[in-house]
């Protein structure tokens, strides 16, 4: 396909961002153990470096092809997904980066095809190279994600035989199939609510954070919105049962996806009364059941998922609640206060109530096509949520992209977007100081050569030659 020149120069620039992320991650990113380097090692140190410097070309990638969206000749969502497969090419066999969670994800297969119970033990359980490749916060944690992806998790683990590579691999596959579902939402999604198809594969396919954390991570959470995407094109249209299914199976990879199941019940009910909302409830609930029992069912994990959605969250985690949980704590515990081991738990409880009360004003109050209301409440609840990650921020973002009714939004969203993508260290440790200015380092230096790559293109004028 022939690109136009605006937008093969984005294409080019994306491309060279996520070439330099790649390679940066072989020494910088989430490595398997035995190829840790230390940190301040000179291949680690250029890895480093090298991976922001990728991270501020794709964003700057990203931000000139949004201007080119915006523009007067606006590409075509075929062309936009050209570009999104140039932009994830190279990060197809690089090493997996920004976190180490798709180790878990390899780990909790094998205990599953292992028959061992994954909602009661953490991978310690399983023992073996698989299980020392999880992050030791991690280890003795159960699984909190459903049923759904543990059968995916345990058929990619029977085909790999328990190999790391392979498995590596197969997750990201899996992501990748995600996100494919995604792109395919987007546009069908965006028509319905009246919005542009350009744009919104822009803001939610080709940003940033999905090709950092769904396709370099091979977070489930590309799957999970996947899923939820092309149900809720499927329940839009002629087939709404199916949409249910897909929806509920979205939720049983994990469960913020179930708000979708709202969703559906207003896209077949606007405008048709209580006695419309009543028989779609009871239609979407029903079908809502049965597809989680036989999944289950089929999964054979049982409803240990039910219980595993308290699961415990990082005790560094940087979501609002947990931080000012752990600020109460420790005032609470300078006073000498007995009440300092309930600030964390109380404030995690103010955030669901938070949570609760915003989503009961989106949908009762505020209204919005029930699409946008469902990007929305995903966010609210990620947010407010007792966990944040950067990659969280897709759960809304991705239907906002689809169905944001103004432009403003989508800039605000797209700027929170940039700066999350800036925020997490390629081998998905906390950072210490030297990193942090390794990492500055990476990204000015991409800035400076964006900026003489500017000043080199601009048109030279005419000198004037001064006569005596």
């Amino acid at each position: 396909m022939a690109l136009p020149v605006d937008l093969r120069r984005c294409q080019a620039l994306g491309l060279a961002g996520t070439a330099f992320l790649a390679l940066g991650g072989e020494t910088a990113g989430a490595l398997p153990a035995q190829d840790l380097l230390a940190p301040g090692s000179g291949q680690a140190v250029l890895g480093l470096v090298g991976v922001y410097f990728g991270v501020v070309l794709l964003i700057a990638a990203w931000v000139l092809l949004g201007s080119v969206v915006r523009g007067p000749e606006p590409p075509t969502p075929r062309s936009l997904l050209l570009v999104l497969a140039v932009w994830a090419a190279p990060l197809l066999l690089a090493p997996p980066l920004f976190s180490r969670d798709v180790y878990s994800y390899i780990a909790q297969g094998a205990m599953v095809d292992a028959h061992i119970d994954v909602y009661a033990y953490g991978p310690a359980q399983l023992g073996g190279p698989l299980a020392d490749e999880v992050a030791p916060v991690w280890q003795q944690t159960a699984t909190p994600y459903g049923p759904v992806f543990l059968v995916l998790a345990s058929v990619l683990s029977a085909l790999t035989r328990g190999q790391l590579p392979a498995g590596l691999i197969g997750m990201r596959l899996i992501a990748l199939l995600g996100v494919a579902l995604m792109a395919a939402a987007l546009p069908r999604l965006a028509r319905h609510s009246g919005a542009d198809p350009a744009a919104a594969l822009w803001l939610g396919a080709l940003n940033p954070l999905v090709l950092l954390h769904l396709v370099a991570g091979a977070h489930n959470d590309a799957i999970m919105l996947g899923l939820l995407g092309v149900g809720l094109v499927a329940a839009r249209g002629r087939w709404p049962v199916l949409g249910v299914v897909l929806i509920t199976l979205a939720a049983l990879v994990k469960a913020p996806a179930a708000l979708g199941l709202v969703a559906v019940v207003a896209l077949r009910s606007r405008g048709r009364g209580p006695r419309a909302v009543l028989r779609h409830t009871v239609t979407t609930t029903t079908a809502a059941v049965a597809t989680t029992v036989v999944a289950t069912a089929v999964a054979g994990t049982g409803y240990g998922w039910i219980a595993a959605l308290k699961t415990p969250v990082s005790p560094h985690n940087w979501s609002p609640t947990s931080l000012l949980g752990r600020v109460t704590g420790a005032v609470l515990e300078e006073l000498g206060s007995g009440l300092a081991p309930f600030a964390l738990p109380a404030w995690h409880a103010a955030g669901l109530v938070v949570t609760a009360a915003l989503l009961l004003f989106i949908w009762l109050r505020l209204r919005p096509g029930p699409v946008y209301a469902l990007g929305l409440s995903l966010a609210a609840v990620a947010v407010f949520g007792p966990a944040v990650r950067p990659w969280y921020a897709l759960w809304g973002l991705f239907l906002i992209a689809a169905a944001a009714p103004t432009g403003s939004v989508r800039t605000r969203v797209a700027a929170a977007s940039a700066v999350l993508a800036l925020t997490v260290l390629p081998s998905g440790a906390p950072a210490d100081g030297e990193q942090v200015i390794l990492a500055v380092s990476g990204g000015v230096l991409a800035l400076v050569v964006l900026w003489q790559a500017h000043q080199a293109a601009r048109p030279q004028s005419p000198v004037r030659e001064r006569t005596a």
